[in-house]
């Protein structure tokens, strides 16, 4: 294992593994202070904050979990370890164009050269633009552990601000997002500063017939589903350094009528 110190990162010092198995990176996942290092575009600055201090990190890289497919039932299946970058450039979007038009507003080109598909959904940040919208087009992720792989929808993966359903020794293998069939979507967010910030409001909307999905986020400490546009109003809201409570509660009336209005106009 390499071992990483002080003086060349500016953090404390840490070991960095690379197995070359997905069997050999959850047995080193097991132990204290250990975390699992995808893109690390997040997982870096939380440890240069000192939020983090793991021990270990355990690198995916040599996983070969980084394809982009299409499924027999026309399904999306990406592989975690896919950068966003990548995702965006693939030609498969061409039937989920709402992904692509997220992406491209998602940070910057940098980032998303770097940052991946699974630790973008592992984070647990509800300022991330991705979550809401897959969860509202009803995708789910394989979640590989000790004991076998399960299945779980995007939206159950998070528990709280920070916090997600994944146990310490498991890892997001792959994402499957429906194929788009008749539907329509749209994803909105507000930020206050340039418009590669981090979100005070995300809201995504997926028309399905009479059927309309609504994810709320970044004004929410985990992506929100809600029951009815009507339920907006009775949303508990979160003030953060992105703006206090009562201005989300105006740009969530404002964006979510115009989050259905783009998703009706789009093309299918």
């Amino acid at each position: 294992m390499l071992k990483i110190g002080e003086e060349e990162r500016g953090l404390s010092p840490f070991e960095l593994a690379e197995p070359r198995s997905l069997r050999e990176a959850l047995a080193l996942l097991g132990a204290d202070g250990v975390r699992p290092l995808s893109g690390g575009t997040a997982l870096m600055l939380m440890m240069k904050a000192g939020v983090l201090r793991p021990t270990r990190l355990v690198n995916l890289r040599r996983l070969g979990i980084d394809q982009i497919e299409r499924g027999n039932g026309g399904e999306l299946r990406v592989g975690a370890m896919t950068t966003l970058r990548a995702l965006e450039k693939s030609p498969l979007l061409k039937e989920w164009p709402v992904i692509a038009r997220t992406l491209r507003t998602l940070s910057n080109v940098r980032v998303r050269n770097v940052a991946t598909v699974g630790g973008h959904l592992a984070h647990g940040d509800p300022h991330m633009d991705l979550p809401p919208l897959l969860s509202a087009l009803g995708a789910t992720v394989t979640i590989a552990g000790p004991k076998g792989e399960r299945t779980t929808p995007v939206e159950a993966l998070y528990a709280g601000y920070l916090e997600t359903t994944l146990a310490r020794n498991e890892l997001i293998t792959q994402l499957l997002v429906p194929a788009m069939g008749a539907r329509r979507a749209a994803y909105l967010k507000c930020t206050t500063r340039s418009a590669d910030d981090w979100p005070a409001l995300g809201v995504a909307v997926v028309l399905d017939g009479r059927k309309t999905s609504i994810v709320v986020s970044a004004a929410t400490d985990r992506p929100t589903r809600l029951a009815s546009v009507e339920a907006a109003e009775g949303l508990r809201i979160e003030s953060d350094l992105h703006g206090s409570a009562q201005y989300k509660k105006q740009l969530l009336r404002v964006y979510l009528a115009r989050a259905i209005h783009e998703a009706r106009h789009a093309s299918h």
